[in-house]
């Protein structure tokens, strides 16, 4: 009998687990049971979505289909019987399993506020998380003048620069000192503060909100310092909580996240975790390379593949995704504590450039880009492979290009190197892409689809069409191997 595989969660992780499985072929059957009623689709490019740049089908994600996929969609998983090796679903259906995989995501934190304590959210306040979050709040926006976003965290931004593209008066309300400060320092949070302003979105710092109130006219936020600020919308984007409760309710060990393994598994050998609600290593993911590289782990160990597969996090970057913003953030903001290395920093508010760049011994520890830098690209390529840095600094940190010598991407794809990432969410290389070329792919839709690159949070589709051109303009013979 084949091997009876279930993932439960459609979402970017269990759908790439499913694509990963399904590519390796063998004698197996894999169900997937997804809550959510639509296809796969990419979470990150929902704020291009608020935007109005692209379309809801542009948002979709391919996903495994043929022979040995089962996928349900508007299906919940209710239940996990262990001793039966079950699987109960909210329409009465039991599916047996092999072997399980949790990927079961995360959701919107909706805070305990007067006005949003009900069983359900107002008509004019919604979080920022789903598909189907998005299409509520665009529902409101359609006719709306302005709108507020509660929380400045990477994600509200986005949320709040999408609509301030449709133009709406747009206020971001964040309890914090200064914006996104998980990955930026006070300094340039004030620039990107700047940077949104010009772009129609006023900043409300180091205030909390204390109440909501709303009716078919509108929305009013309440706040701490005694004033209140109205919108025909509210948008609560206030982080995300890892959606945990059927692995808990298994008698599945839980802290903040479902506690996984090198190998991903759980405490129970026949099921695994990966995404948004696993916790490896004590920490959480939250972001699409982890995940997707979890699910390519997960795959080689369930097929055999490679039996010695470990999932190795590596260091994150953080790119904010939003028209008319170059923001690249990677590594601790903060000085942790040491005092040792070095520390460069430059600041033009004027032009709405930031850079900060931290060394220890002769290793990025972590960077700020925000504004127009043409070194982006190397920075974060030598913070991600944990190169050496030129011996000058200033290369990097106002992006005067200064060759290959330091091993990461440079002004042109003929000095990059083959192992330079490309895509940081589908670890495509620049060499894979090559490669992809000389097989037969000869536009950047095709590269793409042979490569998944461009295909994650999108910020290197750029990168992958300047080398597709570079490519078009070089006999493909003479291409440097």
């Amino acid at each position: 009998m084949s091997e009876r595989i279930v993932v439960v969660g459609n979402g970017m992780a269990g759908s790439r687990l499913a694509g990963e499985l399904h590519a390796r072929g063998g004698d197996r059957k894999v169900t997937v049971l997804g809550a959510e009623p639509h296809r796969a689709y990419n979470r990150i490019m929902l704020s291009t979505l608020l935007a109005g740049r692209i379309g809801e089908p542009d948002v979709e994600l391919a996903e495994a289909a043929g022979q040995g996929v089962d996928l349900r969609t508007g299906v919940t998983v209710t239940a996990i019987d262990r001793a039966a090796g079950t699987v109960h679903t909210d329409d009465g259906d039991r599916v047996a399993y092999d072997h399980l995989v949790l990927a079961t995501g995360s959701r919107a934190v909706v805070p305990p506020l007067p006005g949003l304590d009900g069983p359900e959210l107002p008509a004019r306040v919604a979080p920022f998380r789903t598909l189907d979050d998005c299409r509520r709040i665009l529902a409101v926006a359609d006719g709306a003048r302005s709108a507020l976003v509660l929380g400045g965290g990477l994600l509200g931004l986005e949320a709040a620069r999408g609509l301030a593209a449709r133009g709406l008066d747009v206020g971001v309300v964040h309890p914090v000192p200064y914006l996104m400060e998980r990955q930026l320092d006070p300094a340039g949070a004030a620039v990107l503060a700047g940077t949104l302003a010009g772009l129609g979105v006023t900043t409300h710092l180091a205030v909390a909100a204390t109440g909501v109130v709303a009716d078919a006219d509108g929305v009013r936020l309440d706040l701490a310092d005694g004033r209140s600020l109205t919108a025909d919308l509210l948008v609560l984007s206030c982080g995300v909580r890892p959606d945990t409760a059927l692995a808990r309710a298994a008698g599945l060990a839980v802290e903040r996240g479902v506690l996984v393994d090198d190998r991903l598994r759980t405490g129970d050998p026949r099921i695994s975790a990966i995404g948004d609600c696993a916790q490896h290593d004590g920490a959480l993911t939250g972001l699409v390379a982890p995940a997707w590289a979890q699910a390519r782990v997960v795959a080689q160990l369930l097929t055999g593949e490679d039996a010695g597969a470990r999932y190795r996090p590596r260091p994150a970057v953080t790119r904010l995704k939003a028209a008319g913003i170059d923001l690249a953030a990677m590594g601790d903001p903060g000085d942790g504590g040491s005092g040792t290395g070095e520390e460069l920093t430059f600041a033009d508010p004027a032009r709405g450039t930031y850079a900060r760049l931290r060394i220890h011994d002769e290793r990025l520890t972590a960077a700020i880009l925000l504004g127009d830098n043409p070194a982006v690209g190397t920075v974060i390529q030598l913070f991600d492979r944990g190169q050496p840095v030129p011996a000058d600094r200033r290369s990097l940190l106002l992006g005067r290009a200064f060759g290959a010598t330091a091993g990461a991407q440079a002004a042109t794809p003929a000095l990059m190197p083959d192992a330079a990432t490309v895509c940081q969410c589908n670890d495509v290389s620049k060499g894979a892409l090559v490669s992809c070329w000389r097989s037969g792919a000869r536009t950047v839709d095709a590269v793409i689809a042979a490569t998944r690159a461009g295909t994650g949070c999108g910020g290197c589709r750029d990168a992958v069409a300047g080398i597709v051109d570079w490519l078009s303009e070089v006999d493909s013979v003479e291409v440097a191997p």
